[in-house]
């Protein structure tokens, strides 16, 4: 089942660990808000995609079946 990235924007302060971890997928913006660049990873993506939500320190990230 595929997967989608959802961002909870109230969490979200910018940070950029998601980006570190996975820039292919997660992108900040230069107001400091992030963009998903995909929001439903491919299977390649999936552990750097998990590696971004494990480190993001405000929790904003989740994967969730689609």
């Amino acid at each position: 089942m595929p997967k989608k990235i959802v961002v909870d924007r109230n969490r979200c302060t910018g940070l950029g660990m998601c980006e570190a971890a996975a820039p292919d997928v997660f992108e900040i913006q230069p107001d400091g808000s992030m963009t998903v660049l995909c929001e439903h990873p491919s299977d390649d993506q999936m552990d750097v995609v998990q590696e971004a939500i494990d480190g993001c320190p405000t929790e904003a990230l989740t994967l969730v079946d689609d």
